[in-house]
């Protein structure tokens, strides 16, 4: 398997369109790195890029410490799996895994060899002899992604491989790639729109929005200490809640006020915040971080209108909106043994040390340094 290395990587399109912007990643040997981000960021294009399919602009591209920038999509060691499967129809599955070796003109031996081992991992040894018109998505992806196994290249790339799949396959997708990266101990570079996925399957991942690469990390730092009010609200499910808040001085004492309550964020948070005296920032907290109490608390307490209840059986979310004059909106996951109706005033208590802040104007995290020494540490 082989580590890649992306650096200052652009594509630039006709008019001046940047799809891909200074991109600078590094996926190590044997790493899972999710590329995640909305439509039209230009996660796809980097991929392609990766592996062949779109010319390089700008930048180098590194497989095994050799220049790629040149090197022709079949010479660059690498297998990639579609959205769409690209299976051809009038070959057996057999015949669709084995199709590439042929061309390589691998033996006859070595690419039974490789099919039926390849057909076994993914447990489709009973569908070889048939067309993928008889086969259900699923299944289709499973052939698709075997016939980039038996290739054993040295990067796999997965191009949104289960966005077709309905809901409950697409889980159980999701944990058959993850398995199978482990087996194979492969280098695997994985795009996705899906945040679930990319938290869920992920070492590494690298969020983009317009081009731009927006943080990079494990799953759980990105969570925990996104760098921007984007990946904040774009890491997690349901979003995190953001409350545009002014910044006071009260007796020397920094205060949080949303116009219909008032908080007092924890002493290690004001330092930086304090900087915001007399602004508005933006306050957000994840709505796992709410706490529910029945009786309202003396301090930091936050009286909420429900206006939808969402019962999913483990949990509840609830949609609220805060009592001010500009009602602000919020989500908050609550245990399945509460009682909400639609109307009722519903009274809650952030986790403040889970809380994040940003610069309104920036929408950089106020907490950088803290986070920062935090994931080093």
């Amino acid at each position: 398997m082989a580590k890649v290395e992306l650096k200052n990587i652009s594509k630039v399109y006709e008019g001046n369109v940047r799809a891909v912007d200074d991109a600078n990643i590094v996926v190590e040997d044997k790493e899972f790195v999710v590329f995640v981000g909305p439509s039209g960021c230009g996660k796809s294009t980097t991929l392609r890029m990766v592996a062949g399919l779109e010319d390089i602009t700008e930048g180098e591209l590194h497989i095994d410490g050799e220049l790629m920038n040149d090197v022709p999509p079949k010479d660059r060691n690498i297998a990639m799996v579609f959205q769409n499967y690209a299976l051809y129809p009038h070959m057996s599955v057999y015949e669709n895994m084995a199709f590439g070796l042929r061309i390589k003109k691998v033996p006859k031996d070595e690419i039974d060899k490789r099919v039926k081992d390849a057909a076994k991992i993914l447990d489709i040894e009973k569908f070889l002899d048939r067309k993928p018109k008889a086969l259900s998505g699923g299944q289709r992806q499973r052939v698709a992604v075997g016939r980039a196994i038996v290739r054993n290249p040295k990067v796999f790339l997965f191009d949104e491989p289960l966005s077709n799949l309905d809901a409950k396959l697409r889980v159980q997708m999701r944990a058959e790639i993850s398995s199978l990266h482990h087996r194979l101990d492969a280098t695997m570079i994985y795009v996705t729109h899906d945040q679930v996925e990319a938290m869920t399957m992920a070492n590494k991942i690298v969020v983009m929005k317009d081009g731009k690469v927006q943080q990079i990390g494990s799953p759980m730092n990105l969570y925990n200490y996104p760098v921007n009010k984007f990946v904040a609200g774009f890491i997690g499910s349901p979003p995190m809640n953001f409350l545009t808040v002014k910044v006071l001085d009260k007796g020397g004492s920094v205060v949080l006020d949303e116009g219909s309550f008032e908080m007092k964020p924890l002493p290690q948070h004001a330092e930086y915040i304090r900087n915001y005296v007399g602004k508005e920032i933006f306050f957000g907290i994840r709505p796992e971080d709410m706490t529910y109490v029945e009786t309202p608390a003396s301090e930091n307490n936050i009286a909420l209108k429900v206006t939808v209840v969402e019962p999913l059986g483990s949990d509840i979310h609830l949609w609220l909106t805060t009592a001010g004059s500009t009602a602000q909106q919020m989500v908050a996951r609550t245990e399945p043994h509460y009682i909400f109706k639609v109307g009722d005033t519903a009274n809650f208590t952030p986790r403040l040390e889970k809380a994040r802040y940003f610069d309104k104007e920036t929408e950089l995290s106020i907490l950088a340094k803290l986070d920062a020494e935090a994931v080093k540490g």
